[in-house]
């Protein structure tokens, strides 16, 4: 057997262990396939489509999150994007969100740094959810582009809820 036929097996190992719906299991799973990458991007980005499993789809996008990847860009912006009524698919809307800001500081990409700036900004000015948008105003902190900074002066003016006009004070602070 050799070594990428070991990381397969190894990967493939983590995926069915964040089937048995353990939290303990799962986040160890999560870890790993962290530090497996970038061999488990597109393996959990292909993953993540061909589950139903919203509870699984939750750890393959706190993965992907983690490692900041822009080849994951288009499934984490999709997962911003996304309505939901549902408390626990609001959490892994504001772990995607985090994931843009982490590809958005990583990138040397300036297409990839724009894209991942204009759904945050979206997500900082458009949703309900405040936790999203708190979510937004840290990630675009972090990618700190005029255009983030103009996104987050405008936001202050417009925001209602008191701890996320806050977070976003602080971001224009820094």
């Amino acid at each position: 057997m050799n070594a990428e036929s070991s990381d397969i097996s190894a990967i493939n190992a983590f995926f069915e262990s964040l089937k048995l719906h353990n939290p303990h299991r799962s986040a160890a799973a999560v870890e790993v396939l962290v530090k497996f990458a970038p061999t488990t991007i597109q393996p959990l980005i292909d993953a993540f489509y061909d589950s139903n499993d919203q509870g699984i789809q939750v750890y393959i996008v706190q993965a992907l999150a983690q490692i900041g990847n822009p080849a994951a860009f288009d499934l984490l912006a999709e997962v911003v994007g996304k309505e939901v009524a549902n408390h626990c698919q609001g959490n892994v809307r504001r772990i995607a969100a985090r994931g843009l800001g982490r590809i958005g500081i990583t990138s040397t990409n300036t297409e990839i740094i724009h894209l991942a700036s204009e759904k945050l900004i979206w997500a900082l000015l458009t949703p309900q959810d405040w936790g999203l948008r708190y979510a937004a105003a840290v990630s675009l902190q972090e990618i700190a582009t005029p255009a983030a900074n103009i996104a987050l002066q405008k936001a202050l003016k417009l925001e209602q809820d008191k701890v996320v006009q806050s977070r976003i004070a602080k971001a224009l602070e820094s």
